[in-house]
């Protein structure tokens, strides 16, 4: 009898279909979390970042692998496209966006805090920092100060020249360091804050609130139409704590808040009657609050029960 042969791969032979995918979904899969948390940080929106990732994955399935050297790099720049043009549209809708518009917030594991960098980029006050940049701007700061992409990789995923990119990083970094809270508070005083500003609402104390709200503190509710909420800005510690002190959230009914933590620091999950109703983010600055954030808009709770994963 002859001797049976035995085949060999040829490395230079086109693999089969269903080994591509394969290969591509480990990949994919590999990149998952980051490649969410560039998406979020550039849109606010934790859905949008989800339809953004399915067409990240659209075009990602149908590249040849063998010709991509850099896999990270190449997905990174699919998925700032696909934001950027996400990005652009989403403008126009929150311009008839009824009431002050707030980034869905994100239930975040406690290790997220560990890395302040990263803590600090996906918190309510950053990500609203964020949103006063044009989208270029914002693409270029995520990618640069955030993830730490070199200005080549940038360059490619912007389609700008790499000596633009330092341009729009440099008016970037100026325009949110004008803007974004003087000095990151600690976990510990966060929740101090939080502790002390939901004590002083249960109870109504109006001295104890004007004791933790800075002068000039900012109050903004997003009930997105559907529920109940500020519809402009509120303005000054006293105006802020007289309407919390007046009871503005308690509206009669069986309440319970737990201190959770919520993108990257902690924050308040509130319940009605046992269903999810908002989610509470402060901004701290020198121990006093200059920040209240309240979400409500029920599209976008979705998140704040089970954790997301964020990562660089």
């Amino acid at each position: 009898m002859g001797q049976r042969s035995e085949r060999t791969t040829d490395p230079a032979e086109p693999r089969a279909p269903g080994d591509r995918v394969d290969s591509a979904t480990d990949v994919f899969v590999a990149h998952r979390n980051l490649l969410f948390t560039v998406a979020y940080e550039m849109l606010g929106s934790a859905a949008d970042a989800e339809d953004v990732l399915q067409e990240t994955w659209l075009r990602w399935v149908a590249v040849d692998l063998a010709t991509v050297r850099e896999k990270r790099a190449y997905l990174v720049r699919i998925v700032t496209r696909q934001a950027l043009d996400r990005l652009r549209t989403l403008g126009r809708r929150r311009e008839s966006y009824i009431g002050p518009w707030l980034p869905e917030p994100l239930l975040t594991a406690p290790d997220v805090a560990e890395d302040v960098e990263l803590a600090d980029s996906v918190s309510m006050a950053m990500l609203l920092v964020l949103e006063t940049l044009a989208p270029i701007e914002r693409a270029v700061f995520v990618l640069r100060e955030v993830f730490d992409l070199d200005y080549d990789e940038i360059a490619e995923a912007v389609d700008k020249t790499p000596a633009a990119v330092r341009q729009t990083a440099y008016r970037a970094r100026a325009h949110v360091a004008a803007r974004r809270p003087r000095g990151v508070a600690s976990p510990a005083e966060t929740r101090a804050a939080l502790g002390a500003f939901l004590r002083a609402i249960e109870t109504g104390d109006l001295q104890q609130l004007l004791d933790i709200l800075a002068p000039d503190v900012v109050a903004l509710s997003d009930g997105g139409g559907i529920k109940h909420a500020l519809l402009r800005p509120l303005v000054g510690a006293d105006k802020v704590a007289r309407l919390l002190a007046a009871g503005w959230w308690k509206r009669g009914a069986e309440r319970s808040v737990e201190l959770v933590q919520i993108n990257g620091g902690p924050g308040l999950l509130v319940r009605v009657d046992g269903e999810v109703d908002g989610v509470v983010a402060v901004r701290i600055e020198n121990g006093l609050i200059t920040g209240a954030y309240h979400v409500r808009n029920p599209e976008k709770l979705s998140r704040v029960e089970r954790e997301t994963t964020v990562s660089r």
